[in-house]
């Protein structure tokens, strides 16, 4: 490897604010801040917005959408008033 290239690889905290959860790894991503870990030894730390303890997919509080209720909601509201205007400019298109 070449000297003086790479960048500094260190332990840091990653902490998700919102759940209160933060995890112990090795980045090399620059930080001025610190906080004081479970050990009790200071590691720069790196606030992230979302994290598996806040994310919806792994929390079970994912809302899945129903398509085929959004298919009919959509022809119910616009289903004739669409289908019409659909059909004129085929006409149009076939003279």
């Amino acid at each position: 490897m070449k000297p003086d290239i790479h960048p500094e690889y260190r332990e840091v905290v990653f902490k998700d604010k919102q759940a209160n959860f933060g995890i112990l790894t090795r980045s090399t991503i620059k930080t001025n801040e610190t906080i004081t870990w479970e050990d009790g030894n200071e590691y720069p730390v790196y606030y992230v917005d979302i994290s598996s303890a806040s994310h919806p997919f792994y929390t079970g509080k994912q809302q899945f959408v129903d398509t085929m209720g959004r298919v009919e909601k959509f022809r119910k509201k616009f289903g004739g008033e669409y289908q019409s205007t659909q059909k004129k400019t085929k006409a149009k298109k076939t003279k």
